[in-house]
């Protein structure tokens, strides 16, 4: 007997930066105090997460868009975050054989409608809270996932062997792939995988997610948070590439004349607030999020951090600022010797002019 899903919830889910960091109090106030919102405040996170501060999750009522060929869209959610990030979550309902959920993970993996949609909803949003967000400006990255939620099925076997028996048609899912995989990329895309009990089992892939449980909360807010720091870390990432080629170049074309003080001084700023920036950053998005206590879902989120490869992006990140710190040091060293030279020849001149200065005078009382 084929698996089959009687009751299933597709949670389609994107990710941007949307500002240096978002004043989450004043953010409340402003939600609260406009007269004809779409915005409501919803659902708190799970008791096991202690965020810092805690983000704001709000539900759009409003305009909320249909794919074709699917069961129409139940809600929009935005979570926004104090470091910056905004995360867009879609509900969408299915029901079906595998094969089904196969074309609905395809349909998403090319589909452009929430694309656009989400960005116009977060663009729309940071306009609303502008004066809530320092350094606005919503980032051309995205992060997109999706997380399937199998709540009642029908098998032929039990949950500890349905990665093996349908592996095939779980693999195509989490990879939204159509045609049929080979061995070695089943049992990679289905590597990754947990259960707590005899009754559930989650899967964890780079694209998406299935989970079999009818109660997943808590495993989706931790798949949720692990996007959003993985876009962090690639939008940072992205910065600090970009400032290191800014440094580079103006290191490279910096020439010793009276405005190279003024020249390396601005340049000594930008460093060291490429510093600051990325540091702030970097320690905002790692301490966000820590589980009290809940060792289960401390294990889900290594796993997820694990295909997520983010233990590789801090490791890139942090070698950045190391570098970042250098090229402040080297600045700065620069700055240090310039002075210096510049002291040495006043000197120089002094005495030059303390030694001419007598001729001079002689000369002048000559006539």
């Amino acid at each position: 007997m084929p698996l089959t899903v009687k009751s299933g919830t597709c949670y389609a889910l994107y990710v941007y930066d949307a500002g240096l960091s978002i004043n989450l109090e004043r953010c409340r106030a402003a939600l609260s105090s406009l007269r004809d919102s779409e915005f409501a405040e919803a659902r708190r996170p799970p008791a096991y997460f202690d965020y810092t501060p805690l983000p704001i999750r709000i539900t759009q009522q409003r305009g909320v868009p249909q794919l074709p060929g699917c069961q129409p869209l139940l809600s929009v959610e935005i979570v926004l975050y104090d470091f910056g990030a905004v995360a867009v979550i879609y509900t969408i309902p299915f029901s079906g054989d595998l094969g089904r959920v196969s074309d609905l993970s395809s349909a998403l993996y090319s589909d452009t409608v929430l694309h656009d949609d989400s960005r116009k909803r977060v663009e729309t949003i940071a306009h609303e809270l502008r004066g809530s967000v320092l350094k606005p400006g919503v980032s051309d990255l995205v992060e997109d996932y999706v997380i399937f939620q199998f709540r009642d099925l029908e098998t032929d076997c039990g949950l500890g062997e349905v990665h093996s028996r349908h592996g095939q048609e779980l693999a195509r899912i989490l990879r939204a792939e159509r045609q049929a995989l080979s061995d070695q990329e089943v049992a990679d895309a289905v590597s990754c995988r947990i259960s707590y009990g005899t009754d559930d089992l989650t899967l964890i892939d780079w694209n998406a997610a299935l989970i079999i449980d009818p109660d997943a909360e808590d495993m989706r807010a931790v798949l949720e948070f692990a996007n959003v720091e993985l876009l962090e870390l690639r939008f940072l990432d992205r910065q600090l590439d970009d400032a290191l080629d800014r440094a580079y170049d103006e290191m490279s074309v910096a020439r010793w004349r009276p405005l190279g003080r003024r020249r390396s001084g601005s340049t000594l700023r930008r460093i060291s607030r490429m510093q600051v920036d990325g540091a702030l950053l970097f320690e905002r998005v790692s301490n966000a999020l820590k589980l009290m206590g809940d060792q289960f879902l401390a294990r889900l989120y290594r796993l997820a951090a694990q295909r997520f490869h983010l233990a590789e992006w801090n490791a890139g990140i942090l070698r950045k600022l190391d570098t970042i710190d250098n090229l402040y040091e080297k600045v700065n060293d620069l700055n240090a010797t310039r002075r210096l030279e510049l002291l040495e020849w006043i000197i120089i001149l002094l005495i030059a002019l303390e030694i001419v200065l007598p001729f001079i005078r002689r000369l002048l009382g000559s006539y």
